[in-house]
Formats: structure tokens, C-alpha cells, sequence
């Protein structure tokens, strides 16, 4: 039998490596409008975001946003939503991307508080679903079409 590589590949998936940070995230590098970024994946989250203090870095254009986030123990948080973004991972590339910003510094302190790097942001569902994703969690490869 085939890798999944391999297999996956043939079928017009891109390999994107990951790392597992000391909290058991996996962080991948991306490019957000054109600048890099550092992003945990996280198939629980809902949606793709970034700290707010990310809105100049990565040139995102925002709107106010009646959603609330929540997550990591924190609720009700106000959010900002950013579309017309270019994300691209690996060579994968997704356009006309909607972001939610809001405060990250909930997330970066617990990956700080376990000598984990801050991130910039968060892959969410929504880009695994469009991508198709496929988590290779022994070879840590995250592989989207």
C-alpha cells in the first residue's frame, strides 16, 4: 500500500509540515497578505483569526462584528472581522479569506506559561473544510487541496 503522502499528492494535495509546540499544539508558518505569520492549528476552533494586534502587520481591513468568541477559558469576547484575505500555506493558497480578530493574549500567555513561542494567529475549521484537510499526526504533515 501506498504513504498517505504518497496517496494524497497524487491526488492534488499539498504537504505542509508542522511543529508540535510544548503545549502539544501544532504550529505551522504562514503567509497572511503577503507577510509571514506563525499559527497554531486548531481543529476546534470554529474560525481562522488573528490577535488584534496583528490588524497593521497583516494589513487587514475591519469591520465591527456582532460575533462573540470564546475559547481557552475565555467568553464573551468582542471581535472585529476581516474579509478579502490571502492566506497561503505551503503553496496552498486560499483567497477572499474571512478572518475574526480579537484579543489573543489569553493564548499566547498559556503557550508562554509552557516556554512555547506566541502566535500570530489560528488556523481554524474553516480553512481545514475548504482545504480538504488531512492531519498526519505520526509525521506531523498537515495536507490540503
Amino acid at each position: 500500500m501506498a504513504s498517505l503522502k504518497k496517496h494524497l499528492l497524487k491526488k492534488g494535495y499539498t504537504a505542509i509540515p508542522l511543529r508540535r509546540t510544548n503545549t502539544e499544539h501544532f504550529e505551522v508558518d504562514v503567509v497572511l497578505n503577503g507577510v509571514a505569520g506563525r499559527f497554531i492549528l486548531d481543529t476546534g476552533a470554529s474560525n481562522t483569526c488573528v490577535g488584534f494586534e496583528g490588524i497593521e502587520t497583516f494589513e487587514l481591513r475591519s469591520e465591527t462584528s456582532e460575533i462573540k468568541a470564546a475559547g481557552a477559558g475565555a467568553v464573551d469576547m468582542e471581535t472585529l472581522i476581516s474579509t478579502k484575505n490571502t492566506l497561503e500555506v505551503a503553496g496552498w493558497k486560499k483567497k477572499k479569506l474571512k478572518i475574526v480578530l480579537f484579543d489573543l493574549s489569553h493564548v499566547n500567555q498559556a503557550l508562554t506559561a509552557h516556554k512555547a513561542v506566541a502566535v500570530d494567529g489560528i488556523i481554524g475549521a474553516d480553512v481545514l473544510r475548504k482545504g480538504k484537510a488531512v492531519i498526519d499526526y505520526k509525521k506531523c504533515r498537515l495536507f490540503l487541496k
